[in-house]
C-alpha cells in the first residue's frame, strides 16, 4: 500500500493524491516510486478512464525533488548523473506514457521538476494562487525533461534563461496551463470536467491520445528529450561556479541557507 499518496476512484476517475504537505509535497525517491505505481496502477484498472494528480494542503502542486534529501547523496561521476536523470524523466515520463488521458489539477506552487511532471501530463488546470517557476536555473542546474518547448513554444526561453516564477493569469496567457479556477472552486471544476470527459468511451481516448503523442513524436519529441537529458548530464556533472557554491552552502549550512545565498543574487533586479 502507497505510504505517500492516496487513490480514489469515483465516476471513472481517479483522483491521485501527493500526502507530503508538510514538504510541500516535494518529489523524494519513495513519492516518485508510488506515482509511477499509482499510475500504471489506474492505467490497468477497467473502471477508470481519467487519471487526476494533486497536492495535498492547497500550498503546493509539488515544489519539485527533494532538495534535502538530494544534499544528503555523494558526489556523482558524469555516468551516476546520467543515469540519475535517465530515471528522473522514467518518473515524469510516466504520465505521458499512461494510455489514458491525465489532468494536473494545480493549487499553489508548481515548481523545478514538478512543473516538468505537470507538462509531461495532458492538461493542467490550476487555482488563481498558482505559482509556476524553472527554478532549477537559478542554482545552476538541468532539466531532466525538457517538455517546455513542446508546451509554451519559443516562449519558454524566457522562462527557463531568468528561472523567474509567474503567477497563473501568465501561465495561462502563455499556454502552460488550460484553465484558471478560484481556489475554492478548483477541485469541483476539474473533477466535473474529468467525470464528463470519463463518459467518452475509454477506446476513444486511449486512440486520441495515442495518436496525439504520435504527432508529437513524428516532429522529434523523442530526439529532443534525449538532447535534454545529454545537456543536463553534461550541465551538472561539469559543476559550474554557481552550482558548487549553492551545493557546499547547503550540505555545510542546510537547504535554508542555500536558498537564501541564490535569492540574494537576483533580488536586485527583481
Amino acid at each position: 500500500m502507497p505510504e505517500l499518496l492516496t487513490v480514489e476512484v469515483e465516476d471513472r476517475v481517479a483522483l491521485i493524491t501527493f500526502r507530503r504537505g508538510g514538504n510541500l509535497n516535494a518529489f523524494n525517491r519513495q513519492l516518485r516510486g508510488e506515482i509511477v505505481e499509482a499510475v500504471a496502477a489506474a492505467d490497468a484498472d477497467p473502471a477508470v478512464r481519467v487519471l487526476v494528480l494533486t497536492g495535498e494542503g492547497g500550498r503546493s502542486f509539488s515544489t519539485g525533488y527533494d532538495l534535502k534529501e538530494a544534499a544528503q547523496s555523494e558526489k556523482k561521476s558524469l555516468p551516476e548523473w546520467n543515469a540519475y536523470l535517465r530515471a528522473n524523466h522514467h518518473f515524469t515520463e510516466c504520465v505521458w506514457t499512461c494510455s489514458k488521458p491525465v489532468i494536473a489539477m494545480i493549487d499553489g506552487f508548481c515548481l523545478a521538476g514538478a512543473l516538468e511532471f505537470a507538462q509531461m501530463c495532458d492538461i493542467r488546470y490550476a487555482s488563481d494562487d498558482a505559482k509556476f517557476g524553472v527554478i532549477e536555473t537559478r542554482f545552476a542546474t538541468g532539466i531532466a525533461t525538457m517538455i517546455m518547448p513542446w508546451v509554451v513554444g519559443a516562449r519558454c526561453r524566457e522562462m527557463i534563461y531568468t528561472g523567474d516564477t509567474v503567477g497563473a493569469e501568465e501561465a495561462q496567457r502563455l499556454g502552460l496551463i488550460n484553465r484558471v479556477y478560484p481556489k475554492a472552486d478548483l477541485r469541483r471544476e476539474v473533477m466535473k470536467i474529468a467525470k464528463r470527459m470519463g463518459q467518452v468511451s475509454l477506446e476513444c481516448l486511449q486512440w486520441n491520445k495515442r495518436s496525439l503523442n504520435g504527432v508529437a513524436r513524428a516532429q522529434g519529441m523523442d530526439a529532443a528529450m534525449e538532447n535534454g537529458i545529454h545537456a543536463c548530464t553534461m550541465m551538472n556533472a561539469t559543476e559550474s561556479e554557481e552550482f558548487r557554491q549553492f551545493d557546499t552552502l547547503r550540505r555545510r549550512d542546510g537547504l535554508k541557507a542555500a536558498l537564501a545565498w541564490r535569492e540574494a543574487q537576483f533580488g536586485r533586479f527583481e
